[in-house]
């Protein structure tokens, strides 16, 4: 990857990798800072840690000056590291963050766990048990809690404000009460214990602790930052899924011999060795043989392509048929399969970074919680209440503001609608992807292994009079069950199917380009195009002319039969529509979704397809660059678009899709591009999924409502002095059961039956 790329004769272009991001209001501060400088345009993406900046050269702005600017605003960035040279450096996968979350994570929970439990029950109330609950709460809220400090430090230092710093304020507020009240106070007491009392009254503070809020809180969001870094850690993963589609090693011809190399070490002009089922190991030129070439990963034509001496081929395509010798044209970087790859990052890289709804509502809450916490402090000190009853209230504001119901809201339903989708066979990939599924409303389809089956399918047999469909089933059959070729292979499936056995052929030729010639049962059987029959001077009845007409009109493939001498039968294939896909457009209507066919197959079998299941708009012989192209162009129209594919081809637009739904039994670059995932391979998951996703949206929002509301009406309580433990304990526990319980109501989903 070029980090430089020039844009105008002025203009320069450099991606940047941005560390210390806790949330989208860092990437969205990073941004600001960014875009203030003169001549620079930047866009800072949360979920891929990376910055593409757009600078003006002529205004003495250099890559060292956006670097300041972003370290000055509290956090790192480097340019990204130069392309990995071998396959093995590109899977390595990166250093996980997810490893010290977890740690911290599992701490938090072991240690927070009987804090509540001894705080909540009476009866677990023994004598200092409060001592024990300092003991395991003070690792919590420091080793465990660290990052929320650390972010809440960057953002004081600048000025800002998050989530981060309610939890942290919020967290050592409770937690360095305690301390006092345990020290100093009377809740140190040998028999002190809280009492299960929710009555409302002003109470002496210093004989108040909060070690449960200090500790649940912590670990309840620890929770919920895990799982969304689990789902962040996946954004590179497309990359790697690309680049290890192509062929790791390659038989090189060098001096005569056959040479076996790593793929990183072809250069332009080298030839290599193809063997059939083999990847194609780099794009260039056949030099020797021909076979029939299976691109449809990369293009997402069905059929695939007969190539011979002088025919362009694609790396990590596949070679179905003969033995091939091929000139390297294009190696390493500039591949089609590298040049994929980089159109889907900068796809990821393009899409806007979803803002979590509890940090757009923290940029205002967080600063009016403190300020009432401010504001009750000085009121109760000018009311002459003295230091310890103004210091209880003031705590008890951020006690009782602290997100304990609100770290909650978002991953509870995450973790049960996610659960939910992968019983029904869809895998959601982070809180991102729900807001997607809400706004979209134009549907692309990717025809080939989505709306079709992916596998060519005999699909008619037209015969000549006296002839009938068993007996030229039985005699293609056996000829075709010889070739390794995909269409072969499905004349032959079917007759078997149809007849039983096959008998074995005598003298079987595969003619290049044309078919396959062979002696069974004692007649001279011909198979494969109308030039083959041509050679042997054999001609097609009119009727048969007829149906192999219509058949290639309707984007079919028309295979030729004759025996002795004369021209018998026509068979159709095709890659065969799956019989679930026109159901699934209707529902994919009934959600306001408008689809669209989106292939690089040809115009008259995407036209054929598009009518049988019931789509009305087209985008035929798209290539991959085309395919995002058209996305763009929707996108501009101010469409929200989601995309369904499962190729190579359409990782690239996946990913610049709003929304992208991969076929799970598609390629692993498609799956690792989409946002969404239906194992199935059934597209009336497509609509149960976009269903389930705006179902768990709804759900989230519902929650974060009810975490804010709680807390709210409970401050002015606060505020009054009027709150003790026991209900400020009670008010977190019941808006946290309530946030479950609700989350826990997606179990209860459905896909339509």
């Amino acid at each position: 990857m070029s980090t430089h790329t020039a844009a105008t004769a002025d203009t320069a272009e450099v991606e940047l990798a941005i560390g210390g991001m806790t949330c989208a209001s860092c990437a969205a501060r990073i941004e600001k800072k960014l875009n203030r400088m003169d001549g620079v345009t930047a866009t800072v993406n949360y979920a891929t840690e990376k910055a593409r900046v757009s600078y003006d050269d002529g205004a003495g702005v250099s890559v060292q000056d956006l670097i300041a600017t972003v370290e000055r605003t509290g956090y790192t960035a480097r340019e990204p590291a130069p392309p990995a040279r071998t396959p093995e450096e590109t899977a390595a996968p990166p250093v996980r963050e997810t490893d010290s979350l977890r740690q911290r994570l599992i701490t938090a929970v072991l240690l927070a766990v009987p804090v509540i439990l001894m705080s909540m029950i009476p009866a677990l109330q023994f004598d200092n048990w409060q001592w024990l609950a300092l003991t395991l709460t003070a690792p919590v809220v420091t080793y465990a809690a660290w990052p929320f400090h650390r972010a809440a430090w960057t953002n004081a230092r600048h000025g800002a404000a998050t989530m981060d710093t309610l939890i942290s304020v919020g967290t050592s507020a409770a937690f360095l009460w305690s301390v006092w009240a345990l020290f100093f106070g009377t809740a140190g007491m040998t028999g002190m214990t809280h009492p299960f009392e929710l009555t409302i009254g002003r109470s002496d503070g210093a004989g108040n602790i909060y070690l449960e809020a200090a500790s649940g809180v912590t670990a309840f969001i620890l929770a919920g930052r895990y799982f969304e870094a689990r789902s962040k850690r996946k954004a590179g993963a497309a990359l790697r899924a690309l680049l290890e589609l192509g062929a790791k090693e390659v038989t090189v011809l060098r001096d005569g011999r056959e040479v076996t190399v790593d793929t990183a070490e072809l250069r332009a002009g080298d030839r290599f060795l193809v063997r059939p089922g083999e990847k194609i190991a780099t794009d260039g030129v056949v030099v020797e043989g021909s076979s029939a070439v299976d691109a449809s990963m990369l293009t997402g034509e069905s059929v695939p392509v007969e190539v011979s001496t002088g025919d362009p081929v694609t790396g990590a395509t596949l070679n179905a048929g003969g033995r091939l010798v091929v000139e390297a044209t294009r190696v390493g970087a500039d591949t089609q399969l590298s040049r994929m790859a980089k159109l889907v990052e900068d796809a990821q890289n393009g899409k806007a970074a979803a803002q979590r709804l509890a940090d757009r509502i923290s940029a205002v809450f967080v600063p009016v919680v403190i300020a009432l916490a401010l504001g009750t402090l000085a009121f109760w000190l000018i009311d002459g209440a003295g230091l310890t009853a103004a210091f209880t209230a003031a705590v008890a504001v951020l006690i009782i503001a602290c997100p304990c119901a609100l770290g909650l809201a978002t991953p509870t339903a995450l973790m049960v609608g996610t659960g939910r989708g992968a019983q029904l066979g869809i895998l959601i990939k982070g809180p991102e992807v729900l807001e997607s599924t809400r706004r979209a409303d134009t549907i692309l389809l990717d025809k080939t292994g989505t709306v079709t089956t992916g596998r060519m399918t005999l699909r008619a047999v037209h015969t000549a009079a006296g002839t009938t469909e068993s007996d030229a089933l039985r005699l293609a059959g056996a000829l075709e069950h010889a070739s390794e070729h995909p269409i072969a292979q499905a004349v032959a499936t079917a007759a078997a199917d149809r007849t039983g056995p096959l008998p074995t052929p005598e003298d079987f030729t595969n003619v290049p380009g044309l078919g396959v010639q062979g002696v069974v049962d004692g007649h001279a059987v011909l198979v494969g195009r109308e030039q083959l029959l041509a050679e042997w001077e054999i001609r097609l009845p009119a009727g048969l002319a007829g149906r192999k007409a219509e058949a290639e009109a309707a984007g079919r493939t028309a295979v030729a039969v004759a025996w002795d001498g004369e021209a018998r039968a026509v068979l159709e294939v095709a890659d065969a529509v799956k019989d679930t896909s026109a159901e699934a457009i209707t529902r994919l209507r009934r959600l306001g979704l408008t689809p669209i066919l989106l292939t690089g197959d040809n115009r008259a079998v995407a036209e054929s397809v598009a009518a049988e299941v019931g789509i009305d708009e087209v985008y035929a012989e798209v290539l991959p660059q085309d395919k995002v192209d058209v996305v763009k162009r929707l996108q501009a129209e101010g469409r929200s678009v989601a995309m369904v594919g499962d190729g190579v081809n359409d990782a690239a637009a996946l990913a610049q899709a709003d929304l992208g739904l991969a076929m799970g039994t598609g390629t692993d670059a498609a799956i690792e591009a989409g946002d969404l995932t239906l194992v199935r391979g059934d597209l009336r998951a497509a609509p149960d999924a976009i269903r389930l996703a705006r179902r768990t949206l709804g759900t989230i929002r519902t929650n974060l409502f009810w975490a804010f509301a709680y807390n709210v009406a409970a401050i002015p309580l606060a505020a009054a002095g009027l709150l003790s433990p026991m209900i400020a304990g009670a008010a977190m526990a019941f808006s946290s059961v309530f946030v479950v319980g609700n989350s826990l109501r997606l179990r209860g989903f459905r896909g339509e039956a």
